[in-house]
């Protein structure tokens, strides 16, 4: 029966419930940073660890907290552990900090964060809220990794750096803003023709 949960809750957070490719939140920072897997995989776990942490705390506190002021409460919360984040990655990966730069401060705003404290955390368990955290987490590590790959291999003919098909003239446009854009719609379009091609089927049988 645990595995079964287990495998609900990581089909609800990287598929049904996908915080940007389904609920598309959080789409500026997926944007600007899966310009290469590296950082996409780092602030995929960078989030996963504010989202984990910042649920449980909130699930804990949230009977002391008075209604009126539980949103300035949840991002009190959430820039706790945001902070103690970016000491931890400036003492132990400083090139990653310097490539994320703003965007670590700036998980403290990141919707899906506070959207998952005002929607779940406030009103679960902390075991369920950290579960919850954790395959959010993991749904936004997914999806920045599959948008990094696309944008790393056909705008700079990379993959972790490492050169994919020498000789191959890499689309540069894709490394860029606009690209950013064309590549999360790609993907987009893509899960939404699959979805709709499975509740198709589903109708059929």
């Amino acid at each position: 029966m645990a595995s079964i949960r287990i495998v609900k809750e990581i089909k609800r957070g990287v598929i049904t419930e996908n915080p940007i490719l389904i609920l598309a939140l959080g789409l500026c920072p997926s944007l600007a940073v899966s310009t290469s897997v590296k950082n996409g995989l780092g602030m995929g776990l960078a989030a996963t660890f504010v989202l984990a942490f910042s649920n449980v705390i909130i699930s804990i506190i949230k009977g002391w907290i008075p209604d009126k002021v539980r949103i300035p409460c949840f991002i009190v919360v959430i820039a706790t552990f945001v902070s103690i984040l970016q000491l931890l990655i400036k003492a132990y990966v400083p090139l990653l900090d310097e490539q994320l730069g703003i965007f670590i401060p700036l998980i403290v705003v990141n919707c899906i964060i506070l959207g998952r404290a005002e929607a779940f955390a406030s009103k679960n368990n902390p075991v369920n809220s950290l579960i919850d955290g954790i395959v959010m987490g993991l749904g936004f590590t997914v999806s920045l990794l599959i948008l990094s790959c696309i944008r790393e291999f056909l705008g700079s003919n990379k993959l972790w750096d490492l050169l994919v098909i020498p000789g191959f003239k890499p689309m540069t446009a894709l490394v860029l803003a606009p690209g950013g854009f064309f590549a999360i719609a790609f993907v987009m379009g893509v899960v939404n023709w699959v979805s709709g091609w499975k509740k198709k089927e589903v109708k059929k049988a």
